[in-house]
């Protein structure tokens, strides 16, 4: 008889960027992809693992980018959040479809659709076996939704942060640019800021590494790897103390 994996982790932050939503182009809100998304949060949710979602906007809007092209920084960051929002929505409901119950909280009071944020009321959300959907970043501009999942990720005393990419990991160079480019399992907080590679921006890193908070960046596109995450197997790039 063999013997069933047990879950490395029972709390889990998992932070999705917005082009991830976008599917094969990036823009947009593909079904598929957020279909695929759903069902690898739900397998995991089966094992009995709590899980918060931290989505980006950028496949919807980026306000960064948009203050390059003349909108004013705050204004656009604003309008990023709400981009987050529709991302979440779109999640929450192809979960429900599998039958997770779900909820959505908002950094930014929107009553209608939204829940606030409320730490208290998300960590009882997730005791109740519900999965908790973060949108609207912090709710301040300037700061992504990465220092959003950093953030979040220690408030609800989360167990590590699982950074979802196109990617199967960190490198050392581009690997799309540099065939020759190879991939880290494990690297510390400072070695990745001495070799300044792009795990997440620095404000977000700074959260973790500070809170010693572990993160796992990972090709959430390959099936089962979010499953594969949490019982354990290297996959990925764990970057730690």
């Amino acid at each position: 008889m063999t013997k069933t994996k047990r879950p490395q982790y029972s709390r889990i932050l998992l932070k999705l960027s917005g082009e991830v939503l976008g599917g094969e182009g990036g823009f947009g809100i593909s079904p598929e992809a957020v279909q695929t998304m759903a069902e690898q949060i739900c397998e995991v949710r089966e094992l009995g693992v709590q899980i918060v979602v931290v989505i980006g906007g950028g496949n919807i809007y980026r306000g960064l980018g948009a203050a390059e092209r003349g909108i004013e920084r705050a204004t656009g960051d604003y309008m990023g959040m709400l981009a987050t929002i529709i991302n979440s929505l779109a999640l929450q409901d192809a979960l429900e479809k599998l039958g997770a119950p779900t909820r959505v909280q908002s950094a930014i009071a929107m009553s209608q659709i939204a829940e606030p944020f409320i730490r208290r009321r998300a960590v009882r959300h997730l005791e109740k076996g519900r999965v908790v959907i973060f949108g609207g970043g912090t709710g301040n501009p300037y700061f992504s939704t990465d220092t959003a999942a950093a953030l979040r990720a220690n408030e609800i005393g989360a167990e590590v942060v699982l950074k979802a990419t196109k990617v199967d990991g960190i490198y050392d160079s581009d690997p799309k640019k540099n065939p020759q480019a190879s991939r880290f399992e494990k690297i510390t907080y400072i070695e990745a800021l001495q070799r300044q590679l792009k795990v997440m921006d620095s404000t977000a890193f700074s959260l973790c590494m500070d809170n010693k908070m572990p993160i796992i960046v990972f090709d959430f596109f390959k099936p089962h790897n979010l499953k594969r995450v949490v019982l354990g197997e290297k996959v990925g790039t764990l970057v730690t103390s």
